[in-house]
């Protein structure tokens, strides 16, 4: 069931009605019952993987509670019950997501070596969202395991956490310390339901308006980029940026607004990141939830930076190729996470040589032209990695790559004309040019400490009664709907 589909806009209403209305014992069962119907929607077959994820997880959660605090035998067991539970669930995991890949690159390396051989290919349907509450499921051992928690004694409560229908299938990955606790009966909130309701909103906006539009684009593009090259795979590029940006912040929002609504907190998965001045800030504010997860549940385990610069810098590279292949069972998403982790080591090198000529040439890092100039240098770092998560393959990607340099057409740039020959008509293009400016506005708005849709909250009624019905009406109306009503996936489901 997609957020953008008429299937859930009949459902979330009736689930929070429920929700309200029952008795505050069965508020959780309620849920729970709504949040596996919720993915039962897509495949039902595929909940009894949620529920054996849930079930491994409980269990171990239990064992290492009881065992932690008794003698070293015991203790032992504890990191037992760690190990079988994350074999268990990454060999789920990687079952269904990277047989293929992994016998795909075997037959290629034996095929290298003079052994031919026929590599056979499965079918398998990889399960929406497993990535997701598969390391949110792991996040709650290893909580537990550490003593930041407790281990939930409430199965169906545990149930709970690793399904809550708004973050299950694409995130944010909660943390137990966060989401557990707050699965407690909520009474209803009219606060809470005015700032939830504009979150979904601004949710719908970034991905019916602009994530939506955007795409129809990029696909041009890509689909056939041997008729297209130089400036149009540029253009294409940066607009994808943009595009995956709206599509997964859109969920997130929608995520957060929804369960916002039911009177939960969840953690913000996205806080401005094209205005960040070097990669590693770009990371420390794109998917934070997955960012956070891996330094809290890799990069420090590995030693983090606590073992010299040299160790630093393969921690980095392992987390960043590891995020890379998380999000995508291709050599193409794995050169993509290589690539941002070794922006961030040739970012750390470069530091101390940054900093001389900086002093020499008097610049501040707080005067807002270093500050634009760093944005801008990022930007188009983070956007030459994208190309490669957006192509369908790795040599698409280097094809691709080669048809930039091949083409040199610059003037399309100010021929508006050409541009409209990509799947955008000139009122479309020039809608998504507009909306676009609004993100801008509104993510710097962001990193000013002002928060837009509060500062509509607090206007007077009569102007919030103007204001927020001509949003829905600005969403219905540009927002791009595919002929009867074919909504469009959101891009992270893939993962």
């Amino acid at each position: 069931m997609l957020f953008n589909s008429a299937q859930f806009l009949v459902f979330f209403p009736i689930v929070v009605l429920l929700y309200f209305v029952c008795p505050d014992k069965l508020k959780n069962y309620l849920l729970l019952v709504a949040s596996y119907y919720f993915y039962m929607c897509w495949n039902a077959e595929y909940a009894l993987l949620i529920l054996t994820t849930t079930i491994i997880t409980f269990g171990s959660g239990m064992v290492i509670e009881k065992a932690k605090e008794a003698d070293n035998e015991k203790r032992s067991k504890a990191k037992l019950a760690v190990a079988v539970s994350f074999i268990l669930n990454i060999g789920i995991l990687f079952y269904f997501k990277y047989t293929n890949f992994a016998l795909g690159l075997m037959g290629g390396l034996l095929n290298r070596v003079g052994v031919g051989v026929n590599i056979p290919v499965f079918d398998i349907v990889l399960p929406v969202g497993i990535s997701f509450y598969t390391f949110q499921a792991l996040s709650y051992t290893m909580d537990v395991y550490r003593g930041d928690i407790y281990a939930e004694k409430n199965f169906f409560k545990y149930a709970l956490f690793v399904s809550f229908f708004p973050q299950l299938v694409a995130g944010p990955i909660e943390r137990s310390k966060n989401l557990l606790k707050q699965l407690q009966p909520h009474k209803f909130n009219y606060e809470d339901f005015r700032d939830g309701f504009l979150l979904m909103l601004w949710g719908y906006f970034l991905k019916l308006v602009l994530a939506d539009r955007i795409a129809i684009f990029v696909d041009t593009v890509y689909k056939d980029y041997d008729q297209f090259g130089g400036m149009y795979i540029v253009v294409a590029t940066m607009l994808f940026a943009v595009q995956i940006y709206c599509d997964f912040a859109g969920y997130s929002v929608i995520a957060m607004g929804a369960a916002q609504i039911l009177g939960i907190r969840l953690m913000e998965n996205f806080d401005a990141p094209y205005l960040s001045t070097n990669v590693a800030e770009f990371w420390r504010r794109w998917h934070i939830s997955l960012t956070s997860w891996f330094r809290d549940y890799l990069y420090i385990p590995l030693g983090g930076s606590r073992k010299g610069k040299l160790r630093k810098y393969i921690n980095i590279m392992i987390v960043f190729l590891v995020s890379g292949l998380w999000h995508g069972a291709s050599l193409s998403f794995v050169l993509w996470g290589g690539l941002n982790g070794l922006y961030q080591v040739i970012g750390s090198l470069l530091m101390p040589i940054r900093d001389k000529l900086r002093r020499i040439l008097g610049i501040s890092k707080d005067k807002i032209g270093y500050k634009v100039a760093g944005a801008i240098i990022t930007f188009a770092l983070v956007d030459f990695a994208w190309l490669f998560f957006r192509a369908d393959s790795l040599s698409d990607a280097f094809a691709i790559v080669r048809q930039i340099f091949a083409v040199r057409n610059p003037w399309i740039l100010f021929d508006h004309e050409s541009l409209y020959q990509c799947g955008l008509s000139d009122v479309n293009f020039r809608m998504m040019l507009i909306a676009i400016f609004i993100l801008f506005v509104a993510d710097l708005c962001k990193r000013k400490g002002i928060v837009i849709r509060k500062v509509i909250l607090e206007q007077d009624y009569w102007v919030r009664w103007i204001v927020i019905p001509v949003i829905i009406c600005f969403i219905l109306v540009f927002g791009i709907w595919g002929p009867s009503y074919n909504e469009a996936n959101f891009i992270y489901f893939q993962f």
